[in-house]
């Protein structure tokens, strides 16, 4: 590969780990904003219904998550990180759950069956007429959660970005070294 198009790749990779950290810088403050604005609105809840009536008492039992994060392998061979649903599929989770055979027809019994795996929402354990501060406390934390998911995806593509410059780097250093090394050895002779 010519002294050119290296640099020409490199001067282009650059340009795209600059525009990937631009990108994080403002993700990143729309993550502090998402946060702030969270808690904002839960003291703001918390003020409405009284100390008492929005904490950890108020908990369920047994608590069930909302949404989980995933992880794929893009085609490039880097990881990628998205939100989805607690009671949603991922395409890999599609299919039957057991190798085994299954009973396709017949009497289902009540107790065989598993129970529903949609979640309880966690505003109904602070009562049934919630304010709209703690609703946009929560829609508040999703949106930040779903930026530290994109945030993380575009993190291990800045890291890739910063190995594969720093190995066009030393590429360049060599050719350049290969290049100035028999012109130093000619003009010794």
């Amino acid at each position: 590969m010519a002294a050119a198009d290296l640099r020409a790749e490199l001067d282009s990779l650059l340009l795209q780990l600059l525009g990937e950290l631009e990108e994080l810088e403002a993700k990143r403050a729309a993550l502090n904003a998402r946060v702030e604005e969270g808690w904002l609105s839960l003291s703001k809840a918390r003020y409405a219904m009284g100390a008492k009536s929005v904490g950890p008492l108020q908990y369920a039992s047994r608590m069930e998550p909302q949404l989980c994060v995933c992880t794929s392998e893009a085609q490039d061979g880097l990881q990628k990180f998205w939100v989805v649903r607690a009671g949603t599929q991922t395409p890999e989770e599609v299919g039957p759950r057991e190798a085994g055979l299954r009973r396709r027809k017949g009497l289902t019994r009540m107790a065989d069956r598993e129970p529903s795996p949609a979640p309880q929402d966690p505003l109904n354990w602070f009562g049934i007429l919630v304010p709209h501060s703690l609703r946009q406390a929560q829609a508040s934390f999703r949106e930040g959660l779903q930026l530290a998911a994109e945030m993380a995806t575009l993190q291990i593509r800045i890291n890739w970005g910063r190995s594969q410059l720093r190995g066009l780097q030393e590429k360049l250093k060599q050719l350049e070294l290969g290049a100035a090394q028999p012109g130093i050895t000619e003009a010794g002779q």
